[in-house]
């Protein structure tokens, strides 16, 4: 009865987000109890393990997730991004846009937040997109799709990477190690794959190109940054916003003149320094020359709060004191949507191992105890990639496929790191039209439903499925 109560639970949590409309953190909250008191956790014992599982999270990732927004909303409000995808454009020259743009989303923008990211991306793709051919917009939206995802799943600080780390309580260090590898090389492979496909007759512009004039897609921006526009799953994911004034202007002459002096790279060290750092402590644990200096400074809270610090003195030096703090406060208000539903998201998963499901799901996982190793990360991905069909959000699909994993983790002959990159890898699995991120890539790439579904749906789902072997591989070589 308890997988019985459970699956049911799950299935009040997608009808009340996708049919009714209710927002995340309601429908988890609502789903914890069904689950609770239906599994006969009881009702003081259901409240106990909502509150600890919410805050065993926390302390696992709440700074995390404050700090790294943060970074974004004051690296987006100082221009950072803008003039990195111009540079990048007049650098490499538009045939090699599409892997240099899947490339660089895929490790520097997880910074910020999807929404900030398709707004930043998508002006770019449709003005490159004639430079490259008749297939230049699909080639380009393929690319941005990828490279925004394999970043966010796979790459820290993205959103879902945290999350499944501190469920699942994976070392972040050694998830930086492997994230940074597999989120570019399969955003990287997408892209060529999508290149080849669309050398057939896949792509029909006459049904799949819309129209999305430069005014339209400039309005769209200033809007978001104002705003701060929802994300896909109905969270909010506009880390970057705020960066504006209520005139649609950066700040003013003087502060922007002051942030195209500086050198890029110099605006950049917010995220290099934390990376280098927490990458750094990784390496020094796993070849044994740590000491509590290094174990400081690697360890990922304060090497994302330098990393503030130094977005904070930035900003103020080319921005000024009043768009620094506006940034702030968007970032402020971002974050605690956030967390809640990350919290919630913890509180599931504890609610999961007080009903005793997880020794299910451990007899499930473990009933042959010659289970090939592959099927069991097979079994991992199709949890994710189920919930995020049934959800339409990656970061609630990786977040509640973490939950519901994390407690068998100890019954399973798997490697934690391979567990969580294979729930990583199924939660990208087609992103469709019950995303609002779906939605929001459509209008300003300026595509039909139609070639939204050939691009944005088929690079995620290809993202999904060339990364799993990848982290089969993985699960074979690495230590349980």
């Amino acid at each position: 009865m308890i997988a019985v109560h459970t699956l049911i639970a799950i299935l009040v949590i997608v009808v009340l987000i996708i049919r009714l409309k209710v927002d995340p953190v309601i429908s988890l909250v609502l789903g914890c109890l069904y689950l609770g008191i239906a599994s006969g956790v009881g009702l003081a014992g259901t409240v106990e393990a909502i509150t600890t599982g919410f805050g065993e999270i926390m302390i696992e990732v709440g700074l995390l997730i404050g700090f790294g927004v943060l970074i974004g909303s004051q690296l987006h409000a100082s221009g950072a991004f803008t003039r990195l995808v111009t540079v990048l454009v007049r650098t490499v020259g538009a045939h090699r846009l599409p892997y240099s743009l899947a490339a660089l989303l895929s490790v520097v923008m997880p910074s910020i937040y999807v929404d900030v990211q398709v707004v930043l991306a998508a002006p770019v793709a449709r003005s490159a997109a004639p430079k490259i051919g008749k297939h230049g917009l699909p080639l380009l939206a393929a690319a941005l799709g990828t490279g925004i995802f394999s970043g966010y799943v796979f790459v820290v600080p993205g959103l879902a990477a945290i999350s499944i780390t501190g469920l699942m309580g994976i070392p972040l260090g050694q998830w930086l190690l492997y994230g940074l590898v597999l989120g570019p090389v399969t955003a990287l492979l997408t892209t060529l794959v999508m290149r080849l496909i669309l050398r057939t007759n896949y792509w029909k512009p006459a049904t799949d190109e819309g129209t999305a004039p430069a005014s339209e897609l400039e309005e769209a921006r200033v809007q978001a940054a104002h705003s701060g526009s929802t994300g896909h799953g109905g969270t909010t994911d506009a880390g970057g916003a705020g960066s504006t004034h209520s005139n649609g202007t950066a700040g003013s002459a003087g502060t922007a003149t002051a942030a195209r002096e500086l050198p890029l790279i110099v605006l950049f060290l917010p995220i290099i320094v934390p990376l280098v750092l927490i990458a750094f402590g990784a390496f020094a644990g796993l070849f044994e020359f740590t000491n509590p200096v290094i174990e400081f400074f690697g360890d990922a809270n304060i090497a994302l709060f330098i990393g503030l610090l130094g977005a904070y003195l930035l900003s103020r030096i080319t921005n000024g004191n009043d768009t620094t703090q506006e940034a702030l406060q968007s970032g402020f208000h971002t974050t605690g949507e956030i967390l809640l539903i990350t919290g919630v998201g913890g509180s599931l998963g504890a609610v999961i191992g007080a009903s005793g499901l997880d020794q299910l799901l451990a007899g499930l996982f473990t009933a042959d105890e010659s289970m090939p190793t592959v099927l069991i990360i097979v079994l991992a991905w199709f949890v994710a990639a189920l919930l995020h069909l049934a959800i339409g959000s990656v970061s609630v699909a990786a977040i509640a496929a973490a939950g519901i994993i994390a407690p068998v983790l100890g019954a399973v002959a798997v490697s934690p790191i391979a567990m969580g990159l294979a729930i990583a890898s199924g939660a990208m699995f087609a992103l469709q039209v019950n995303s609002n991120f779906f939605w929001m890539f459509n209008s300003l790439l300026g595509l039909t439903t139609k070639g939204s579904l050939k691009t944005l749906t088929m690079s995620t789902s290809i993202s999904s499925v060339i990364s799993l072997p990848i982290v089969v591989v993985l699960a074979l070589v690495l230590p349980a």
